[in-house]
């Protein structure tokens, strides 16, 4: 991930989904990003964080209505997220909407997620698939999300079993 936005230079990161803030913290301690800013729905994991890191700014927020103006961030990111959505559209759709010009998604990918937790003996009632992973993606089918919601493919990285994907706010035809 780091390898991926470091060369964008951007000045403000939004980490929506941010959990405790680990990978805000981690981009901090890279020099990457001067306002770094976490939003999550979990209280307990904003809890957590603001414990730990109490040097970054992580606020309680929803994925379907960030608030924030449009085109806040120079990069906006959702890790291990989008599995999780009822509405993954709409939230992507959030995502786009407060960047100005970067949007970082990463899911697993199907559906080797899937089978390397069914040979590590996790999640074996559900034949490996994690039970709060209700949308699934294969590397053809996040792409084409982004593509979808009007984002340029910029980078795309697929270390095994997920896939991450840089995606740049232009008009594509």
């Amino acid at each position: 991930m780091f390898e991926i936005v470091r060369p964008l230079k951007p000045h403000s990161i939004l980490d929506v989904g941010c959990g405790e803030g680990v990978t805000l913290d981690k981009f901090q301690e890279k020099k990457i990003g001067k306002q770094l800013v976490g939003i999550d729905y979990s209280d307990e994991a904003l809890e957590i964080g603001k414990r730990i890191y109490p040097h970054l700014t992580l606020k309680k927020g929803d994925i379907y209505d960030i608030k924030e103006k449009d085109n806040s961030y120079d990069l906006v990111m959702a890790t291990e997220v989008l599995e999780h959505l009822e509405d993954y559209e709409q939230g992507l759709q959030e995502l786009v909407r407060v960047s100005k010009k970067y949007v970082l998604i990463s899911v697993p990918n199907e559906p080797f997620f899937t089978i390397a937790n069914f040979l590590r003996g996790k999640y074996l009632k559900n034949w490996g698939n994690h039970p709060e992973h209700i949308n699934h993606w294969t590397f053809v089918g996040i792409e084409n999300l982004l593509k979808k919601h009007k984002l340029k493919i910029n980078t795309s990285k697929h270390p095994f079993a997920w896939s991450m994907v840089l995606g740049e706010k232009k008009i594509i035809s």
